[in-house]
């Protein structure tokens, strides 16, 4: 079955609040500077998978910190591996999945990713803050709820196809976003913290 990455007229309002379409693939960049706060503020392992990862955003700035980076998209545009269907790899991953997942199927990146990471190890998704609303998302928080939920006191922006000319100087956005930590294995409480 062939997915609808798009959306578009159903999910305008909800995920943009735009009257424009949404990208064709759902390819919305996020700036570069998530990755820096996200290493300022989680503990991460050496080796990383960016799953969804555009033009290298957020992997490029992980490997210009030293770590180890295996990036991946389902789309080539142009950097790491397209071509890749996250959602259907099955091989265990030694490392941290982080990534900003097409929102539409952000649920099912979060379910595959801890389905993929040895216990203990990180599932990292930047993700709209009403990721924390609707009830299907509510059984997955009950069964694996995040260790932590990373709230960006200050708006951070994505970019409709990494277009950050556009859409990253002089626009504000009405979007709220933030780093939700999985820890595999973790059956606490969620913690929410701001950052940023």
């Amino acid at each position: 079955m062939s997915k609808d990455w798009v959306g578009n007229a159903k999910s305008t309002f909800v995920q943009n609040h735009s009257d424009a379409e949404r990208q064709k693939d759902d390819y919305y960049a996020t700036n570069p500077i998530a990755a820096d706060f996200l290493m300022q503020i989680e503990s991460l392992n050496h080796n990383i998978w960016e799953c969804a990862c555009g033009e290298g955003h957020l992997a490029q700035r992980f490997a210009d910190s030293g770590l180890n980076v295996k990036a991946t998209d389902l789309i080539d545009r142009g950097y790491g591996v397209g071509g890749v269907d996250f959602l259907k790899c099955t091989e265990q991953f030694d490392g941290d999945i982080i990534t900003n997942p097409p929102f539409k199927y952000a649920k099912e990146f979060v379910e595959h990713a801890l389905e993929l990471v040895e216990d203990g190890n990180k599932v990292c998704m930047f993700l709209k803050l009403i990721f924390l609303e609707s009830k299907a998302r509510r059984e997955l928080f009950e069964k694996s709820p995040p260790k932590t939920v990373w709230v960006s006191s200050a708006r951070l922006k994505c970019a409709k196809n990494g277009d950050f000319e556009t859409y990253g100087k002089g626009v504000g956005t009405a979007v709220a976003y933030c780093w939700f930590i999985w820890e595999k294995g973790y059956k606490g409480d969620t913690v929410i913290k701001w950052f940023n």
